[in-house]
């Protein structure tokens, strides 16, 4: 059994900085690609950033220059958000890749303006 946990949510105010952390654990060999994604209300869920086991990372549109995406270790990646907006507000969630597919619980990030 894989879990998929993450942390770093919360509240800041417009031009603030979060960083959200996933680590994923179990019976995991070899893990591929980790993302985080974000849904906001009233949207679908969308990408904003992944990367892959050789450290190739893609980022939405939306957040290139204000968020990185890095890999601490085999199975743990951190997403550092600066300059975050209102429109940043949703529920992030992590995706972990192998030979399966896992998402984390998600975990809340409120921008106010």
């Amino acid at each position: 059994q894989v879990q998929v946990e993450e942390s770093g949510g919360g509240t800041v105010q417009s031009g603030g900085s979060l960083r959200l952390t996933c680590t994923a654990s179990g019976t995991i060999f070899s893990v591929d690609d980790m993302g985080w994604y974000r849904q906001a209300p009233g949207k679908e869920r969308e990408l904003v950033a992944s990367i892959s086991r050789s450290l190739t990372a893609q980022y939405a549109d939306s957040v290139k220059g204000r968020f990185t995406i890095s890999r601490d270790n085999a199975k743990s990646v951190t997403l550092q958000m600066n300059s975050l907006k209102p429109e940043d507000t949703a529920v992030y969630y992590c995706n972990v890749l192998w030979t399966h597919n896992a998402w984390g619980q998600g975990t809340l990030v409120t921008v106010s303006s």
